[in-house]
């Protein structure tokens, strides 16, 4: 059995988002090296990717996804129960982040599977690990704030940051970081929020970011067996 690595504390996550946040407030841009010795590079897909030097990602063809974190945007919960005193609970936030969590995991599997990768639980040397959170977590109009005689209508369904780290499981080694923050908004109208629409929003956006790395996935090993003689 190989070792997978384990979660990153939320915590250690948002330290590190505060550490280069603070540095691209400084200087205006994102820092060019993460705090481990990572290399931002050029592309458009992602807000910010950071890959270790010499990092190659066309020998794996499977992937082992850890649970997902998830949290909320600072005073989240406080802020809606301002507007609807007592209207969302703690037992509602942690349902929201066990859902969530469990949807990361449900899309990213599905659309890697359709890609070519086979999603594992244990590691090899052909394996990725995926080690994924999602910080900032705003819900405009969380399900728990539902009234049957009311209907909501707002321009943006809420936002949330992809933060999320791949290893090599045989090695532990740190090779890619990807930061990601998504907005699911209807630009020019209102619409509808609930339930319903704010996991059918929520699977947009993940739907996106499991895309986006299985496409680089598909890349990079299609570029490994034209190297290989």
């Amino acid at each position: 059995m190989q070792y997978i690595p384990k979660h990153r504390s939320v915590a250690v996550v948002l330290t590190v988002i505060a550490l280069m946040g603070a540095v691209a407030n400084a200087a205006g841009k994102l820092p060019a090296t993460s705090p481990e010795g990572l290399k931002l590079i050029k592309q458009d897909k992602y807000a910010a990717v950071y890959l270790q030097d010499g990092a190659a990602f066309g020998t794996y063809d499977k992937v082992a996804i850890l649970d997902c974190t998830v949290e909320f945007r600072k005073n989240w919960q406080r802020d809606q129960n301002e507007e609807l005193p007592f209207s969302v609970k703690d037992r509602d936030v942690a349902r929201i982040k066990t859902a969530l969590a469990e949807e990361f995991r449900k899309v990213f599997s599905q659309e890697l599977t359709a890609r070519g990768e086979t999603v594992v639980t244990s590691g090899g040397p052909d394996v990725l690990v995926l080690r994924p959170a999602i910080v900032n977590l705003d819900i405009s109009v969380p399900d728990a704030m539902e009234r049957i005689d009311e209907v909501t209508l707002t321009a943006s369904a809420g936002q949330m940051t992809l933060y999320m780290e791949l290893y090599d499981s045989t090695t532990n080694v740190l090779l890619a970081r990807v930061i990601d923050p998504e907005e699911s908004r209807d630009f020019g109208s209102f619409a509808v929020r609930n339930e319903v629409t704010n996991l059918a929003d929520a699977n947009r956006i993940l739907k996106k970011w499991a895309d986006t790395l299985g496409d680089f996935l598909i890349q990079a090993r299609s570029a490994n067996s034209a190297d290989t003689p």
